[in-house]
């Protein structure tokens, strides 16, 4: 961590564990082989891979076959879109105005070429999916695959993706979940829950950058994204990412090990973040339903209008607060976050993304809202 830096953008990234740092060393140190060479120095590489893969499905409660190696989220959620138009006869992809753009261009350039009608889900005020609608989606539809993230980026709202994966059941619609922001936060049971298709990606639970996955239902079969060998089963080619497979399963393993102590320290930063800036500020917004379904990593605030406010995310940054606007993959964007804009389409306020990890603390709450307070007065 850069010294008496506070860092609140943990859902952009994460900081990389040490124990994480470590066993990618003794793989790079130890382990150099073509995990699909078929002498030993291969061999070893490939029994490591699958060890990765085992301990893997065994966090999420699925087959080892399941579970494929990607690059990243945005790579695993395209292979999930793409994948599944070409080789299930999807006609339709149902998706939301607020998803992630990994799968909200994906389907607009699907449809954009004429394989797939795309049809937007209703956002209620608040920021949830309006299920009263994909019912009405679905019902009218055929062929459908229904993309709905786990929990937005931005603004923390989740869906009860049990309750999405029985609506698509009942229309045997395939259902794919963007689960980048929850893996590693929240508990999943894949032979319970109603899924088809999550991803994960490592460095949003304090891996590496560069490596992520997709579990893909051993019902659902789909074509790769990426052809050119027969590697993952044939289902993404190219030599597999040993040392950050290595890494993303450390870091797996211990997100989960200490979830249940992570979540009550992260719900009591969020909390205290939320409280305090309701006594500091006469006039403050929470974007989502930060009180209600939401996940406890993500707090959205848009702060009173002001002629300063323009300038607030650069002022925290001189004063050593990293914190967001918005996604990481949207900080360049011109016009604004698209689901600020979606929840909240006239407002003229800042709004500033605070995400919580693993290494902060309630100092860090405090000197932030101290700042903010200097900003303001």
């Amino acid at each position: 961590m850069t010294e008496n830096r506070i860092y609140l953008d943990n859902a952009a990234t994460t900081p990389l564990d040490n124990n994480v740092i470590e066993t990618m060393y003794a793989v790079m140190k130890d382990h150099f082989g073509n995990p699909s060479s078929t002498h030993a120095h291969g061999r070893k590489v490939k029994s490591i891979i699958e060890e990765c893969r085992g301990n893997i499905s065994k966090i999420l409660n699925c087959k080892p076959s399941e579970i494929f190696f990607t690059s990243s989220g945005t790579e695993a959620d395209n292979l999930a879109l793409r994948g599944s138009v070409n080789q299930l006869g999807i006609k339709t992809i149902i998706t939301s105005p607020i998803e992630h753009h990994a799968v909200l261009h994906t389907a607009e350039e699907l449809h954009k070429n004429g394989l797939v009608e795309l049809k937007l889900v209703n956002i209620t005020p608040q920021g949830y999916v309006d299920t009263n609608h994909l019912n009405e989606l679905l019902s009218e539809s055929e062929n459908c695959l229904v993309s709905l993230m786990h929990a937005n980026n931005e603004i923390g709202n989740m869906i009860d993706i049990d309750e999405i994966g029985s609506i698509c059941r009942k229309y045997n619609a395939y259902f794919h979940c963007d689960t980048v922001q929850t893996m590693g936060n929240f508990h999943f049971d894949l032979s319970k829950n109603l899924v088809d298709f999550i991803c994960g990606a490592a460095h949003k639970f304090n891996g590496p950058k560069g490596v992520g996955f997709i579990y893909i239902n051993k019902e659902a079969k789909i074509s790769p994204l990426i052809t050119g060998g027969a590697q993952e089963r044939e289902m993404r080619g190219g030599t597999e990412n040993v040392y950050g497979i290595a890494g993303m399963t450390k870091a797996l393993e211990l997100s989960y090990s200490t979830l249940e102590v992570k979540t009550k320290n992260f719900k009591s930063l969020k909390t205290k973040m939320m409280d305090r800036l309701k006594n500091e500020f006469t006039d403050i917004q929470f974007n989502g339903d930060p009180e209600g379904n939401s996940l406890y990593t993500v707090l959205s605030v848009s702060f009173p209008q002001s002629e300063m406010g323009s300038l607030l995310l650069f002022n925290l940054d001189l004063k050593g607060i990293s914190a967001s606007g918005g996604s990481a993959c949207s900080s360049g964007a011109v016009g604004g976050s698209h689901v600020i804009q979606q929840i909240a389409p006239n407002t003229n306020r800042t709004t500033v993304r605070f995400s919580f990890g693993k290494y902060n603390t309630e100092a860090d709450i405090d000197r932030t809202v101290e700042t903010l307070k200097e900003w303001y007065s």
